[in-house]
């Protein structure tokens, strides 16, 4: 009699608790609070771009030169009767980051070279001259509309201008070349254009871009005029001002 009433005093009493211990299992499984692993993308937003430009016009060439006498030291500013540049084609390459679906930035390496005509009476001149520099450039996208992204953008960085020897064209005589300048200069550029996504992770751009670099020596004076008592520099450009048409690639890393 006591063996049964103990069997079944333990049966009614894991009756009792089993429920119990179903209830507080369920909490835990389906807990609404529980926080929900998201996936984590690392390195989204890097791209590399590369581009070539075409100058519809390029501006800033020199105006005029100065002519030194020795007795007395004077220099007279003498203005060419023609000049002008021609820098029609330019590349650049680098890397970005999209900030976001609006916002994006790069550091690009741009390089070009052009030449320099000038004429003063029966005397005509030309020099050859190369620019490469670093530039910092900020891009607002104004969202993507079946595939196209129009943009807007500035940049501004640093330009290595390096002239060479400005050399007479006619009538020729012996030493008669100008020794060029180089030196690092400011330069700023406002852009826009438009995108297309070619694929998910490579887009077309196409567009213009506004450029300027500052005004600096441009040539200096021969070893004739030098040995004669002239210093400083013969001759300053104006600083090379180009209208650009540009097309390249920009492919998303990850």
């Amino acid at each position: 009699m006591l063996t049964r009433i103990a069997v079944t005093s333990c049966i009614a009493a894991i009756g009792l608790a089993a429920p119990t211990h179903a209830a507080d299992l369920d909490d835990i499984i389906y807990a609404p609070d529980l926080p929900v692993t998201q996936p984590v993308e690392i390195g989204t937003g890097w791209y590399l771009r590369g581009d070539l430009g075409y100058s519809a016009r390029t501006r800033g060439e020199a105006t005029s030169y100065s002519v030194f006498s020795a007795v007395p030291p004077t220099y007279t500013a003498t203005n060419f009767d023609s000049s002008s540049l021609d820098n029609h084609w330019s590349g650049a390459i680098g890397m970005g980051y999209s900030f976001t679906d609006y916002l994006r930035g790069d550091l690009t390496f741009d390089y070009s070279e052009g030449d320099f005509n000038g004429a003063t009476g029966p005397a005509v001149f030309s020099q050859n001259f190369e620019q490469y520099g670093f530039m910092a450039n900020v891009y607002a996208d104004l969202g993507t509309y079946a595939g196209f992204t129009p943009y807007v953008g500035a940049g501004a960085g640093i330009t290595r201008v390096t002239w060479d020897t400005l050399a007479l064209v006619r009538p020729f005589v012996l030493d008669t070349n100008l020794p060029g300048e180089e030196n690092w200069r400011f330069t700023y550029a406002l852009m826009a254009g438009v995108s297309y996504d070619i694929t998910k992770d490579l887009k077309l751009d196409l567009g213009y871009r506004y450029s300027k670099v500052d005004g600096d020596a441009q040539f200096g004076y021969d070893t004739v005029t030098a040995a004669a008592g002239a210093v400083g520099v013969q001759s300053n450009d104006n600083g090379i001002e180009k209208h650009e048409i540009r097309a390249g690639l920009r492919y998303a890393l990850w």
